[in-house]
């Protein structure tokens, strides 16, 4: 699956899991959530996974976490904040830069319709 088809998927999941709850519920509840729909898509879902970071030539074995990444090729940052903050986006494309991923959501459940609260951000795709 390319990344499109990916990100169409999830997509699609957020859109059917922010129908069934809504927002203002805790970002756990929707990385939850989030996690067991995609899996059951039969994606490979990976959930808060480590990533290193290189600091002067130095491995440091948890630079971060990424909330969600599936197959290997599309990583998820989820929110349920009010507002998103242009911060939120810097963090995801150093995310993206650090794993190599090409293809970033962040996605914000608390929004009254989720088509507002996804963000699209590529590393070089």
């Amino acid at each position: 699956m390319t990344e499109n088809e990916i990100s169409k998927l999830i997509v699609n999941t957020a859109y059917e899991v922010h129908v069934e709850l809504g927002p203002g519920l805790l970002e756990s509840v929707y990385e939850e959530i989030m996690f067991y729909e995609l899996k059951s898509k039969r994606l490979f879902v990976e959930r808060q996974k480590p990533i290193p970071l290189i600091w002067k030539n130095n491995k440091m074995p948890i630079g971060f976490r990424a909330d969600l990444i599936v197959n290997e090729k599309v990583l998820i940052e989820l929110k349920s904040v009010e507002i998103i903050a242009p911060v939120h986006k810097k963090q995801v494309l150093t995310y993206l830069k650090l794993t190599d991923i090409k293809l970033g959501l962040l996605i914000n459940f608390n929004e009254n319709l989720i088509k507002n609260g996804i963000t699209r951000i590529v590393n070089n795709l």
